[in-house]
């Protein structure tokens, strides 16, 4: 073990709703990285959880007919008994109704109100309670990040002095002291912080189920005060680890956090609220926050109202029974589960670049799987072992003279594998960098070299002298062997079970004690010594049926709800514990939440449909048409001024920009129409603007256009453009003088 240590966290998960792939996409990839770095050696701890307090749990247990600690623990132990099923490594599980955290929280805040940054205040604003947020924005009105009605609470809180931290937070963000990727959200974030931050709540009085403000703050108040469920929930990364206990050590060993993994709809609060408690109180800040994006089920997005959530359960009990289960009727269920979730760790880290909304169908997964593993990785393994127990009893082989045509071969296998700056190097960088779908590419290729050596040099021919034969042979399967100890050390992360499994058949032992020692990080050639005895064969990666498709149709059984998607309150807000969750990482409601910020996904209520909408998104000012040559008179048909009237112009500013997978030409931005809140609109401009490049821009944007769906997403609105010639580039239609956001164009 080095003296380095390595912290991660996952988001803790709101337990109003029960997990489903989304949860488990993030887990995975915390997991990965876990075993990634104890395979360094470095010291590492590994944290997920559950938040349980907050307003919506305490309605969401009344209309159960159970108390809130009650509904809180089985949704939690929903979590915790997933996660065993799928063999995910955290060190802890922290629960934020814990008495260890409660501490913890008290302690933080006692911190912050010693330091002066607290104070007592009343209020009376819009909250929403789905969000557990206050917002900006008039009672009544849908949420700019959920779509639910926003309610009216007049309410004695005590503040937390956020204003005080908008230039530090700026300036950390800035220096890259706090490393925010992917480099969009970091965008998004710095515009909402350099828009001004106003104080915030940390307190409510309206209800009971959270943690109670402590002394000698509580004894300032007229009434009791719960503390906000974000302060409550971001401290789990340190009260996890002892903060404010008796024993400390943990937290003096692993604080600050390496990274927080979070979805990018609860950015904000990770980013922006998190960093300024830690600078209130003196303590260290994390050293970096990545946000993925969504997981849309067959290009749409994943929304309990449109019953299309995917259970993680689903993809267990298929795979597991109907794949490995038929393979190997002796398994146990544990076994038949760990292998399924390989296979859905393997599908998500391999389909979906880290940081970018994901599409997720059964189809996919089943050819993902048949073509890389039953067909890749499994079949290599199979066919050399195979050979080499025919040939040689089990045992790796030993090399003799090296002839012109084994020079050739081990030079092409080395050049591959044995050159750790230019193949091996590369490969591991991608890892550490959260590259997942490049690193599994990149194996990939290594896979597909040795097969194809191995074809080349075919050990199952006859040569001619059986002494040629078995030295060619001996060669072939000894040095293809080589490769799939390399190839699996490298894959042990993403498929621990299947990996293990291999590891035993090439008679290396147990992976996880090899993992332990250090063996994994060993990817020099030659390690695998003549004279190893192989352990048992067998398949690795059985084939899956298509028909497996529909059996995880029929499981998770879809019932759509038949609702407007365009109107917010078509979905009310639902009371049962697997209702969608408030800090969901891949899981948005009917309408898109923005990584925690207040934009609004919704279009007017007063929305006006537009001939010329298309699937750019971009309303395009053309060259002007031919001139008439005797009415001097532009041949373009004119409209009325009560046509034109019917268009509603208003300035913009972009806030957020970002591809969308699998779409070369559009980009999703979110703009700032001041007064009038945040939308999202689908642009066809990727080919002509890079992303980082729109943020802050001013533009002219049409507000009034039906929604148009495409790619699973909704688009509210068209930006303005001139462009030149037929295929010209789109130039945005801008301001040379400041004008306030949400001004109509006349």
């Amino acid at each position: 073990m080095s003296d380095k240590t390595f912290y991660v966290t996952t988001p803790i998960y709101y337990v109003n709703a029960r997990p489903h792939i989304g949860h488990a996409y993030t887990t995975i990839v915390a997991d990965v990285l876990a075993r990634r770095h104890r395979l360094l050696g470095d010291d590492t701890f590994f944290l997920t959880g559950t938040d349980e307090h907050g307003q919506k749990i305490e309605r969401s247990a009344a209309a159960a007919g159970i108390p809130p600690q009650q509904f809180a623990d089985q949704v939690s132990k929903s979590f915790e008994d997933l996660w065993k099923r799928m063999g995910i490594t955290n060190n802890d599980y922290i629960r934020t109704t814990s008495p260890k955290h409660k501490r913890g929280v008290q302690k933080l805040f006692s911190t912050l109100y010693e330091r002066d940054f607290i104070y007592l205040a009343s209020y009376t604003g819009s909250y929403c309670v789905s969000d557990e947020a206050f917002v900006d924005a008039p009672v009544g009105t849908p949420c700019p990040d959920c779509g639910r009605l926003l309610e009216e609470v007049t309410e004695e809180n005590f503040f937390f002095k956020l204003s005080e931290f908008q230039q530090p937070i700026i300036e950390l963000i800035e220096s890259g002291k706090l490393s925010i990727t992917p480099e969009s959200r970091k965008n998004e974030v710095l515009s909402f912080v350099k828009g001004g931050l106003k104080d915030l709540s940390i307190s409510r009085s309206s209800f009971t189920w959270g943690i109670p403000v402590p002394e000698p703050a509580a004894n300032l108040a007229a009434q009791k005060h719960v503390i906000y469920v974000w302060l409550d929930a971001l401290a789990n990364y340190m009260t996890a680890l002892g903060y404010g206990s008796d024993d400390e050590s943990l937290y003096k060993k692993f604080w600050p956090a390496n990274l927080h993994l979070v979805g990018k709809e609860i950015i904000r609060f990770h980013c922006v609220y998190w960093p300024a408690f830690l600078l209130a109180a003196g303590l260290p800040l994390p050293k970096a926050v990545t946000a993925h994006g969504w997981l849309l089920f067959e290009d749409s997005k994943m929304s309990k109202s449109k019953g299309n959530i995917v259970r993680t359960e689903t993809i267990l009990d298929a795979f597991g029974d109907e794949v490995y289960g038929k393979q190997f009727p002796e398994s146990s269920k544990h076994e038949r589960d760990l292998f399924a979730s390989d296979v859905l760790r393997y599908f998500l880290l391999r389909e979906i670049p880290f940081g970018q909304d994901g599409s997720f169908s059964f189809d996919a997964l089943i050819t993902r799987y048949n073509a890389d593993l039953a067909n890749g990785y499994g079949n290599l393994v199979s066919r050399t072992l195979s050979m080499m127990s025919k040939y040689f009893e089990g045992v790796i082989p030993e090399i003799d003279e090296v002839s012109a045509a084994k020079v050739e071969f081990l030079g092409n296998l080395q050049l591959t594998f044995g050159n750790k700056t230019k193949t091996l190097a590369p490969l591991v960088a991608d890892i550490d960098d959260l590259r997942f779908d490049r690193y599994l590419q990149g194996v990939q290729v290594l896979i597909t070299v040795a097969d194809q050596t191995i074809s080349m040099m075919a050990p199952w021919k006859e040569k001619e002298s059986e002494a040629a034969t078995l030295s060619n042979r001996a060669f072939a399967l000894h040095h293809v062997a080589e490769s799939i100890r390399i190839i699996t050390a490298l894959l042990y992360p993403i498929l621990p079970f299947a990996t293990a499994k291999v590891w035993a058949q090439l008679g290396l032992g147990d992976i996880e004690a090899a993992a332990r020692n250090g063996e994994l990080n060993n990817l020099e050639w030659g390690g695998l010594k003549p004279g190893t005895k192989l352990g048992p064969l067998g398949p690795i990666f059985p084939r899956a049926d298509k028909g497996l498709a529909q059996i995880m149709s029929d499981m998770e059984n879809p019932t759509p709800v038949d609702t407007d998607p365009t109107d917010p309150a078509a979905a009310p807000p639902t009371t049962a514990p697997d209702a969608a969750p408030r800090t969901t990482t891949l899981d948005p409601v009917a309408v898109l939440p923005v990584g925690g910020s207040s934009a609004l996904t919704t279009g007017p209520s007063d929305i006006v449909s537009h001939t010329h909408a298309h699937a750019s998104g971009i309303f395009a000012a053309q060259p002007p048409a031919p001139l008439s040559t005797e009415s001097g008179e532009l041949t373009t048909p004119q409209i009325t001024i009560d046509d034109f009237a019917k268009v509603e112009f208003r300035v913009a500013q972009i806030v957020v920009a970002e591809r969308i997978p699998k779409a070369d030409k559009l980009l999703r931005l979110e703009v700032d129409l001041g007064e009038f809140g945040k939308r999202q609109i689908l642009s066809g401009i990727a080919e002509w603007y890079a992303p980082e490049d729109l943020i802050g821009r001013r533009i002219v944007v049409i507000t009034n256009l039906a929604p148009r769906k495409m790619r699973g997403l909704e688009s509210h609105g068209m930006l303005l453009a001139a462009s030149h010639g037929e295929g010209g580039k789109p130039v945005l239609a801008t301001f040379g003088e400041d004008i306030a956001l949400g001004s109509r164009l006349k």
